[in-house]
């Protein structure tokens, strides 16, 4: 190439982060040439992105490798593969035009048939290489840099966008220095002989000559190392060293001024060492005003993975990175300056923890161990003596609940969560004459009639298992050998936790009720059997009389009606519409008595009555009744048979009139001694403890009815939910039976 890429040393960090030996430099071309490109995973599924790097310097220089890590960290966020190259123009070992013209035009040839995705610069000959090269050589492809402010072209054009560096003045790092030892008299500036050395020393030159009045300024350069370091031993009182750049000595040794450099001058001088460089801090150097090349990278690197991602470069602006005082803590210490003395806004690095720092969370467990312990012992005491006081209440409690229990008309008893019995009262005892160890577990059992026993036991373990409360009746033995019906009624405990602790009930003699009711259903049963003999009676009145008669009365109007001549049009069509009515009387009257009474329940049996009944008022109102039928004997006796066929009726006939549904079922069959009655509709439903207090509905016939054959009668409804009724009533004898499904 034949354009002359050499461009003037500016005061930059970039000339202040070292030189590679030329065994180094061969190391690094070689594993960027024959390595980088195949380490990248070729089977990878992920889309590859190719992405090269241009540096100033090699990876040895710390500023370099700290700038490198920034853009591999972000690098690493991509959900790309990334396929890296990393190419070094080594400027300060090789500073001659023509040695970095054959560089350029190498890598320019090396990158034209693998072009790269992104390109990244850093440094200020890496990003002019790129302003010159881009438009003929790379166009179209993205540049993200970084450099100083001072170094960067005058003009970019949009294909590039990266981070400019703050100029670093030697200024301020000598007010931060006079802030820190207020009594200076004398400033020391250090320095190599390299290009880039001595541009430095001259810049520093420049921003000292403020303080020539001021302070006794001397500058140390063209010296070998150990001339230096011997001079630097034996400084006077009140001094400050600045350290500008040492990248080679008067004999041509050269060294990386942050690694090697900087620690020997900090260690040898008799001052404090000040520096211009953030990676120079840490080696000694008390530290000063200074780039991040930390925060450096990692704002190149996040660019670059902005760019990567499909973001625009043009629209992506260049961000300016300012100059921050960075000191080290330890230094500061070694030269007994004050911390409260750094400019405003410094970061201080390497700080020692002090004991509360290193140990705060052991002495904090410590002492909030201790706390809590004695927290403990003070909740401990404090439950302690609450629970002694909860003891004396919960004993007070017992005795003001035995000694009301014992005084109580009824018997009382209670079990625990295991269901046996553990308190029964004075009254239970004397009813029984046992004493409370035979009562207790299940002793109550022994005292039960035999024919009782496990119905009770049933209705207990059913009603425990669920935790609700129950009510059963049953014959007890009272101590004259008596049996005596009881009524009991059972409800859980639960505890303050709302825990189950077990049950509480009591008892109480129902004999003298039970006479009654028994009495009450002698009679009840006497007026039932009334009603169906008058019922009967009226039915065989309405069927084998009336209906008759009504049944004649139709014949005669059909037989004048043949004797009028066919002139009489209007006399023969009344007594058409006569012998009509006629008919239709009787056949109201004929259902009106198979309602009243069902002689095919007398003769055919149950199923046959109800499915008779249920074909009958299915086709007179329109509506659908299914009836199936199972195991339904066909020698039931003739009160079972009646009880059942009254309660379809009575069910069926409330339904329609207060259910609003047109669907009915009623499943009648035979079950372990017993045959069942369900009758259901899918109506409105209604409060059935309600209607059964109000004695509505025809439930309380129902019911009286199935009591008298010792049935049991169900009932289960809710608000738009339809009813179920069910009967139960003991018989002895099955049979087979049958499904009909009547549909008018």
């Amino acid at each position: 190439m034949s354009s002359n890429f050499k461009q003037p040393l500016k005061r930059s960090a970039w000339y202040r982060i070292g030189r590679l030996s030329e065994l180094q430099l061969i190391l690094i071309t070689m594993t960027a040439v024959f390595l980088v490109p195949y380490s990248t995973g070729a089977a990878s599924t992920r889309e590859v992105k190719r992405v090269l790097i241009f540096y100033e310097f090699g990876l040895s220089s710390p500023g370099i490798e700290t700038i490198d890590q920034g853009i591999l960290a972000a690098l690493d966020k991509s959900p790309y593969q990334i396929e890296l190259y990393r190419e070094y123009l080594e400027t300060t070992l090789f500073p001659e035009v023509s040695t970095q013209n054959e560089f350029r035009e190498w890598y320019i040839h090396k990158y034209q048939q693998r072009r790269p995705d992104l390109i990244i610069t850093v440094g200020p000959s890496a990003l002019q290489f790129m302003v010159d090269a881009h438009a003929k050589f790379f166009k179209d492809i993205p540049i993200v840099f970084t450099t100083s402010a001072t170094m960067a072209p005058a003009k970019l054009d949009a294909q590039f966008s990266g981070v400019q560096e703050d100029n670093i003045e030697g200024r301020k790092t000598i007010d931060a220095a006079l802030r820190l030892q207020s009594g200076t008299k004398h400033v020391v500036v250090v320095a190599g002989t390299a290009p880039y050395d001595r541009y430095a020393l001259a810049e520093a030159r420049q921003d000292l000559r403020s303080y020539e009045s001021k302070l006794d300024i001397t500058y140390l350069t063209d010296l070998t190392m150990p001339q230096l370091l011997e001079k630097l031993e034996h400084l006077p009182e009140h001094t400050v060293v600045l350290l500008t750049n040492f990248a080679q000595d008067a004999t041509g040794a050269k060294f990386i001024s942050s690694k090697q450099a900087a620690p020997m001058i900090a260690t040898a001088a008799n001052a404090p060492v000040f520096s211009l460089s953030d990676v120079d801090v840490g080696y000694g150097e008390v530290g000063g005003d200074v780039i991040s090349f930390a925060q450096e990278g990692q704002i190149v690197g996040d660019t670059a993975l902005r760019v990567l991602n499909g973001e625009r470069v043009e629209t992506i602006p260049i961000v300016k990175i300012p100059a921050v005082y960075l000191f080290d803590w330890r230094a500061l210490k070694r030269w007994g300056l004050k911390e409260e003395n750094l400019p405003p806004g410094s970061i201080v690095l390497n700080r020692e923890r002090t004991v509360w720092e290193s140990y705060k969370w052991y002495i904090a467990g410590g002492v909030s161990l201790i706390v809590l312990q004695a927290l403990l012992i003070g909740g401990l005491l404090w439950n302690r003596a609450r629970r002694r006081k909860a003891e004396n209440e919960v004993r007070e409690s017992e005795q003001r609940f035995r000694h009301v229990a014992n005084t109580a008309p009824v018997m009382i008893w209670m079990s625990d969560t295991d269901k046996l019995c553990t308190y029964v009262n004075q009254p239970w005892l004397d009813f029984t004459n046992r004493s409370p160890a035979q009562e207790l577990g299940n002793g109550r059992l022994e005292n039960i009639h035999g024919e009782d026993v496990a119905a009770c036991f049933d209705t207990y373990t059913e009603a425990f298992d669920r935790h609700e409360p129950f009510t059963m009746q049953y014959r007890l033995r009272r101590h004259d050998g008596e049996y005596r019906w009881v009524l009991d009624t059972g409800i859980p405990r639960f505890d303050g936790n709302n825990s189950f602790t077990g049950y509480i009930g009591s008892c109480v003699d129902i004999t003298d009720r039970k006479l009654a009711e028994e009495a009450l259903s002698s009679v009840s049963r006497r007026l039932i059997d009334a009603q169906e003999q008058e019922r009967a009676w009226i039915a065989r009145e309405l069927h084998d009389d009336i209906s008759q008669r009504i049944a004649m009365v139709g014949i005669e109007a059909d037989a004048l009606e043949q004797r009028i001549p066919d002139s009489a049009m209007e006399v023969r069509s009344s007594l058409d519409e006569l012998r009509l009515h006629l008919s239709e009387i009787g056949s109201e009257i004929q259902a009106i008595s198979h309602r009243l009474h069902s002689s095919k329940l007398e003769y055919l049996g149950l199923v046959p009555a109800c499915k008779g009944f249920c074909k009958e008022i299915a086709e007179h109102n329109g509506i659908t009744v299914e009836l199936t039928s199972e195991d339904v004997p066909h020698d039931l006796p003739r009160e079972v048979s009646l009880c059942l066929f009254r309660v379809l009726q009575e069910s069926l006939t409330n339904a329609m009139k207060h259910s609003g549904s047109q669907r009915f079922e009623a499943h009648l069959r035979g079950i372990s001694g017993e045959i069942e009655l369900k009758v259901r509709d899918y109506g409105i439903g209604f409060d059935a403890v309600a209607a059964m207090v109000s004695r509505g509905l025809g439930l309380v016939s129902m019911r009286e009815r199935v009591s008298l054959v010792k049935g049991v009668l169900l009932i289960a409804s809710r608000s738009g939910g339809g009813t179920e009724i069910t009967a139960r009533v003991p018989i002895a004898t099955k049979a087979v039976g049958q499904t009909v499904s009547i549909v008018a």
